[in-house]
């Protein structure tokens, strides 16, 4: 398994009031993904980026960060070798990726996904 991008993902209350805060004032380009409870913003300049999410719409718990990796059948084989706790399953999800979510050791919970193409 190879990490091919790491999006940070910050919890906020509503959308479009966090989109005027990280677009209008720090100058993000809104890359808007097409649902309304996840958006991504990004800085073509350095290529910075970040994911701002009201509520994951089908896992019970937000993820801190996005991981896409070259291949997620992988990351799920070595997470439960490992003895990780997954807490939402490999999952293909309607809107084109295939993920789950892990319990780092640490306490946090990562989004691991491959895009469908």
């Amino acid at each position: 398994m190879r990490v091919t991008r790491i999006h940070t993902d910050l919890r906020v209350p509503d959308i479009a009031a966090a989109r005027e805060f990280y677009a209008g004032y720090l100058g993000l380009s809104d890359e808007s993904i097409g649902m309304d409870w996840v958006t991504r913003l990004s800085s073509p300049e350095s290529g910075a980026n970040l994911q701002l999410v009201t509520r994951d719409a089908t896992a019970p718990e937000d993820p801190v960060a996005s991981i896409a990796v070259d291949d997620v059948e992988a990351a799920y084989e070595e997470a439960r070798r490992r003895g990780f706790e997954i807490v939402h399953p490999l999952t293909t999800e309607p809107w084109g990726v295939r993920r789950f979510f892990v319990r780092a050791p640490d306490g946090n919970v990562l989004n691991i996904l491959q895009h469908r193409e």
